[in-house]
């Protein structure tokens, strides 16, 4: 069961974070992101919401929003065909719920920036509330959303392989900006974490087999890894592709010297141990949602 094939690919590099572990495919021992301990000040904690804003993660989050109702159905179709209707359609909806997933990735943002300097925080602030980096976060979010369009996401695929065959010097830009910022990795390792909350959240619920233990869920989920990682490489070129290729080859350049700067990694790392904490927690709610729809539970 592939969960989520691709952990909502982050809407802007992720150049740090957590490697894949043998217990805890991405931090903590219950599979869940690690967060800072530290506390941040009220002013401190109003400046890096700011920066959420800045950052136009409500958008973003409208387009996962989208996403994860496509995947309900598609949870629905595999699992419990024609039995979910209207009622699992509002429970999806309910899971998905925007303002939720904002309050909790600014939680988890807030954790992991409590440590940056306000230093830091200007220099992140500058690159993104700029023209070009307003310009850049706008392209990603259209891109993601015209990709929820099938014919559009083919029409992406075969635009890369037109550059490939080609030679076009923009492939190349491309594959540096995914290398530099670790994307398919960090992507993977998001989508294997998410896929072990589901488990983790059918066996909660009495979804999953008497006896099944976290070590063979473990299994489960590490036996998808090939499958995931061709699946997160074929979306995210094309990707990335579309999104930047309104771009000058000087706006590429300084995109990817600012996720080499430590200011761009410590927030890379932040956003990504943001998404990871959101999807993870969505994940453990369908898992408990889908193994009561199985039993004919009233959700």
């Amino acid at each position: 069961m592939n969960v989520l094939s691709l952990f909502g690919l982050l809407f802007f590099a992720v150049s740090a974070g957590p490697s894949l572990a043998d217990r805890s495919i991405s931090g903590g021992g219950d599979g869940m992101v690690f967060l800072s301990q530290a506390t941040a000040t009220t002013d401190h904690a109003e400046r890096i919401l700011r920066l959420s804003s800045t950052l136009q993660i409500t958008g973003v989050l409208s387009v996962m929003q989208a996403e994860g109702v496509d995947y309900g159905k598609t949870l629905e179709a595999e699992m419990f065909p024609g039995k979910g209707g209207a009622a699992w359609d509002a429970i999806v909806a309910g899971i998905y719920d925007t303002s939720e997933m904002k309050s909790l990735f600014d939680k988890a943002l807030i954790a992991e920036l409590s440590v940056a300097d306000l230093k830091t925080l200007d220099v992140i602030e500058a690159f993104f509330a700029s023209d070009r980096g307003q310009r850049i976060l706008l392209l990603e979010i259209e891109a993601r959303r015209a990709l929820l369009d099938k014919d559009i996401e083919n029409a992406a695929k075969l635009h890369v392989e037109d550059l490939a065959a080609m030679g076009d010097p923009r492939l190349d830009v491309i594959r540096e900006f995914a290398q530099t910022n670790d994307l398919i990795e960090m992507n993977v390792a998001g989508a294997l974490n998410a896929n072990l909350a589901f488990f983790k959240g059918m066996a909660a619920a009495g979804g999953l087999q008497d006896g099944m233990t976290e070590d063979e869920m473990l299994q489960n989920v590490w036996s998808q890894e090939p499958a995931i990682r061709t699946e997160t490489e074929t979306w995210l070129y094309p990707y990335l592709a579309l999104a930047y290729q309104p771009l000058s080859d000087d706006d590429m350049q300084a995109y990817i010297s600012f996720s080499e700067l430590k200011e761009g990694k410590a927030l890379n790392a932040a956003v990504f141990a943001g998404f990871n904490l959101l999807f993870t927690d969505i994940s453990d709610q369908l898992g408990r949602a889908a193994a009561k729809q199985m039993h004919g539970e009233d959700i």
